[in-house]
């Protein structure tokens, strides 16, 4: 692998992707770096633009800072245990003083859309604290307007959200933005907020309330996981972040809460995640039930109901959506940011949208299903769905297309695209027998056992020994790696045995695992992709081979960053890089620690089999 741990320049960000927690209200999500500065948030929702972006231009993205003037502190950055409010502390010989971040929505507050608060307390000694708020409305192509009053800031711009920053300092209007010095004492605290203007403001006893009301409501949903095992916390933080990337207002879920963040420093691979992919959603739906999150599980499957019949043929789906289920705007250029450690394009949008991609269809209906098995049972309308959907599939299963990992190339047939289209219609044959419900059978049966003999057909290289990514190639996919996952083939069978084997020679390096090597059409080469590496893990362990698949887990475990939260991908030192947080690789640890776990205790007939 290429070392891609500083960009083109040699220039180190500011703030590494690394260096932050993440905190959320179930409508859009700030990143806290550990030298207190939130830069990037976008306001009020998740696909709303960003009004705090230091990450990706630390000049003119906006930030908001919150720190002690302290030399030579040590900084420690957690969350308080089974929640999302994230502590940062400042630890001194002479003094030390602890930030609690927390974000609310309507919910808590009672109003508005968004509330975030952060709460400065001085545990011991005297400090010297520092504030300065420069929000950039409109992904930073706006300079807001500022206007002070006693304990008070309005930042406005034509066409955003009013901002108001409430503390009870002294604040001096700077640069766009609202700064303040101020000094605490041992046992002093000071809350600074921020929401918008026209809300009624949060008292002492409002915003105490507050406090424990949010810390209250995360320890109730962790407390909700059936999973005990040996990486509970591992597991418990995973879930947490997978919920803060769900919308409580639509059900749907973002892939990730940023936008712009590289898969390769200097490259062009810098996209927005900030949609609702239907493979990705689908996953975490996967991950979340089998923890024991139901009720979430179904949320997400009767926002998903809604979508077969949106594209131009009956019954085929986008691969993503808007949060509200409407289409994602079309990519767009921000230039005038510099990205993160000098990488451009920053892009918002997604015209990945356009593609097809066959895969999605199976992702789906392995949600159904489960979610069917586990949880509600479908409606009549929701199972109209379905059967359009895998009508589409039935027709179209052998059509080229663009590949899970959307890639700018030309379309061909891949082997992960056909083996979730036999997903789609396996679980939909399954689904009818379990419910009674109307199928035409005899025709998904066809079609079912026309796509596996077809995948054993032309995808099984004689010549190599083992299983190729798409039609005539002699590569090897990351996403090969589901073919055991969805049970298409037994995970000790020897002719898949060897292609895992090939895929661990030719696309790992120990613990990592690149997700392909090849040229996609796109500038630069990749590092470790996250997913591919948790799900390495897991067909380890469903192979038998538990030593291997127990170190790599723990390894994997080790390359998180200091909260427990994981990027895209891996650099080749195992630094993180791409959009962050990022669902598709936490609902892969999921996966991989509770098959794991179970296969290290001598649990064969784990609970979550067809």
């Amino acid at each position: 692998m290429v070392d891609r741990s500083a960009n083109s320049n040699g220039t180190p960000p500011p703030r590494p992707i690394a260096n932050h927690g993440a905190i959320g209200n179930l409508a859009t999500m700030a990143l806290v770096a550990t030298d207190g500065t939130i830069d990037f948030l976008c306001w009020p929702d998740f696909d709303s633009p960003s009004i705090f972006a230091a990450l990706l231009d630390p000049d003119k993205g906006g930030h908001f800072t919150l720190a002690p003037q302290m030399a030579d502190a040590r900084v420690v950055q957690t969350y308080l245990p089974d929640t999302n409010v994230l502590l940062t502390q400042w630890l001194g010989d002479e003094a030390s003083v602890q930030i609690t971040d927390l974000m609310a929505g309507p919910e808590e507050i009672g109003h508005g859309a968004a509330c975030l608060l952060r709460r400065v307390q001085v545990t011991k000694g005297q400090v010297r604290m520092r504030l300065d708020c420069q929000p950039r409305f409109d992904y930073a192509r706006l300079q807001p307007e500022v206007s002070i009053t006693q304990d008070q800031v309005v930042f406005s711009a034509a066409g955003a959200p009013s901002l108001r920053l409430c503390a009870a300092v002294d604040f001096t209007a700077i640069d766009g933005g609202a700064g303040a010095v101020f000094v605490m004492k041992a046992g002093e605290s000071i809350d600074i907020v921020l929401d918008e203007e026209g809300d009624p403001p949060l008292d002492l006893a409002a915003r105490d309330t507050l406090v424990v009301d949010v810390v209250a409501h995360w320890r109730n949903w962790a407390r909700r996981s059936t999973y005990k095992g040996r990486w509970r916390e591992d597991v418990t933080r995973s879930a947490l972040v997978l919920k803060l990337m769900t919308s409580r207002r639509h059900g749907s879920m973002v892939a990730a809460a940023t936008f712009g963040l590289p898969e390769v420093l200097g490259g062009s691979r810098n996209w927005d995640y900030r949609s609702t992919w239907i493979r990705d959603a689908s996953f975490t739906v996967y991950a979340l039930m089998r923890l024991g999150y139901t009720d979430d599980a179904k949320a997400f499957t009767r926002w998903s109901a809604e979508r077969p019949g949106h594209g131009p043929d009956h019954g085929q789906l986008r691969i993503m959506y808007a949060l509200d289920g409407g289409e994602v705007q079309a990519e767009v250029d921000l230039d005038h940011l510099a990205g993160y450690a000098g990488s451009q394009p920053v892009r918002i949008g997604n015209d990945a949208a356009t593609q097809l991609q066959l895969d999605i269809f199976g992702a789906l209906l392995d949600a159904v299903y489960l979610s069917n098995k586990y949880g509600e049972a479908i409606s009549h309308a929701g199972w109209l769905g379905v059967c359009h959907v895998v009508d589409f599939v039935c027709a179209n299963w052998r059509r080229p297309d663009a590949g899970i990992w959307e890639g700018r190339e030309a379309p061909r047939e891949h082997l992960h695209s056909q083996l979730m289209c036999w997903v789609a219609v396996d679980r939909a044959i399954r689904l009818a027998s379990k419910r009674s419900l109307s199928a035409p059978f005899d025709r998904w049966i066809a079609a079912r056992n026309d796509i596996s003999n077809y995948i054993w057909a032309t995808f099984w290289n004689m010549d190599l020994g083992y299983f190729v990514r798409s039609k005539g190639s002699t590569d090897l996919d990351g996403a090969m790696l589901m073919m055991p996952l969805v049970r298409f083939i037994g995970s000790t069978d020897p002719q898949w045995l060897a292609t895992l084997d090939a895929i661990g020679e030719q696309l790992g390096d120990d613990a990592l695992v690149l997700r392909y090597d090849r040229d996609d059409g796109l500038e630069g080469e990749e590092g470790a992709f996250a997913a591919c590496s948790f799900w390495y893990v897991e067909c380890l362990a469903r192979a038998g081979r538990l030593e291997q698949a127990h170190n790599n887990m723990e390894k994997l475990l080790a390359y998180g960053n200091h909260v427990g939260l994981y990027a895209e991908e891996f650099t080749s030192q195992a630094e993180l890089l791409g959009n962050f947080p990022q669902a598709f690789t936490h609902l892969a640890l999921i996966s991989a620690a509770t098959y794991l776990d179970s296969a290290l205790d001598g649990r064969n007939n784990h609970p979550w089999q067809l």
